[in-house]
C-alpha cells in the first residue's frame, strides 16, 4: 500500500462514510502528510502497513523540535484517527499510535471582546462601500449567533427564519441546529440583502448563498479573517481577535447575563457540555452571584 493511495482512500472514507466538512477532512489528510513527508525526507522505506510504533514516535520527536504541544497532540490524534481507519479497512492488526503519550498542553482560556469593544470594531466598517455593508452584516450574525467561521461564509437565504426568529445553521458533520436571530440583526442582514446583495451577479452555484465577494461567489474563510483583523488593528485593540473570538463573546456574554449553560451548549453546537464548560472561568464572579442568589445557605 502506498501512502498517497492510502490518505486518498482515507479522505473519501472521512468524507462520505463519516461525513466530515473539507475542512476538517483536509486538517486529517494533512497530519498523515506530515508524516509521509518525514520518511521521504530520511530516505526511510515503510508503508503505513509496515510502519512501527518506534519510527513514528522518531517522527513526534523530530516535530517537537517546531511545534508546540498542542500542535503535537492534534497531530497524534490525527495519526491516531488513520491508523484506526487501516484497522477498520483490515489493513493493520495494530494501531502503532496507541501508546503514544500526547505532551500536556494546559487548557487555554479563549480570548472573549467587551461589549464596547465589539461595538468599536464594528464602529471602524466603511459603510460608503457595499463590502462594508455585507461585512457589518457578517460580524453583527457572527456575535449575535455566536457562530463559526465556517457556519457563517455557508450561510444560505434559505437558511433565514426571521418571522419566526431564528435562522437555521448546519454545524459539524453536517448537523442542523436552529439559533435565535435579535430583531437589529435582522434589520442589518434585511439592508444588506436589499440594497447590496440584490445587485450583486451572482454566480451559478451561490444563488443561494448569504454573504457573497465582489465576483458573486461565497466569501472565503480566509477573507473573514482577514477583515477582523484589519478591524481590530484600526480599533488599537491589543489582542488576537479572530471570528471564533466573536463565537467566544457571544457564549461568554450570555452566561455572565443569566443564561443556562445548556442553552449555551445547543446555540453554539457543541456535542458535549464539557465543551461548553470551558466558558465558565470567564466571570468568577457569576458564579459567585449564582451561589448567593440560589444557594439555601446563603
Amino acid at each position: 500500500m502506498k501512502w498517497k493511495n492510502a490518505i486518498h482512500d482515507y479522505q473519501l472514507f472521512l468524507k462520505i462514510e463519516r461525513g466530515l466538512s473539507q475542512n476538517t477532512v483536509d486538517s486529517y489528510a494533512r497530519d498523515v502528510k506530515k508524516l509521509y513527508s518525514f520518511l521521504e525526507k530520511k530516505e526511510l522505506n515503510y508503508s503505513p502497513i509496515s510502519i512501527s510504533e518506534e519510527l513514528i514516535q522518531q517522527f513526534i520527536y523530530e516535530i517537537s523540535k517546531e511545534l508546540s504541544p498542542k500542535s503535537q497532540t492534534r497531530i497524534i490524534s490525527g495519526l491516531r484517527n488513520f491508523f484506526d481507519y487501516l484497522i477498520f479497512e483490515d489493513y493493520r492488526k495494530d494501531n502503532p499510535t496507541s501508546l503514544l503519550e500526547a505532551p500536556k498542553t494546559g487548557r487555554k482560556l479563549p480570548d472573549t471582546l467587551s461589549t464596547k469593544e465589539i461595538d468599536t470594531i464594528i464602529a471602524q466598517i466603511d459603510l460608503s462601500t457595499p463590502e462594508g455593508e455585507r461585512n457589518k452584516a457578517m460580524l453583527e450574525t457572527l456575535y449575535s449567533c455566536g457562530l463559526r467561521v465556517t457556519e457563517l461564509i455557508t450561510l444560505q437565504l434559505s437558511d433565514l427564519f426571521f418571522n419566526e426568529g431564528f435562522i437555521r445553521v448546519i454545524g459539524k458533520g453536517n448537523k442542523q441546529r436552529f439559533v435565535p436571530i435579535n430583531e437589529i440583526t435582522v434589520k442589518i442582514i434585511n439592508n444588506y440583502t436589499a440594497l447590496i446583495r440584490l445587485h450583486i451577479k451572482t454566480q451559478k452555484g451561490f444563488e443561494d448563498t448569504l454573504f457573497l465577494n465582489r465576483r458573486g461567489k461565497q466569501i472565503t474563510r480566509n477573507m473573514v479573517f482577514m477583515i477582523i483583523k484589519d478591524l481590530a488593528l484600526k480599533s488599537g485593540i491589543n489582542k488576537k481577535v479572530s471570528p471564533h473570538t466573536f463565537r467566544h463573546s457571544f457564549a461568554t456574554h450570555l452566561l455572565e447575563n443569566g443564561a443556562d449553560l445548556r442553552a449555551i451548549q445547543q446555540m453554539l453546537g457543541h456535542e458535549s457540555i464539557t465543551t461548553t464548560e470551558i466558558y465558565m472561568h470567564v466571570d468568577k464572579s457569576f458564579l459567585k452571584e449564582v451561589v448567593e442568589k440560589f444557594h439555601p445557605r446563603s
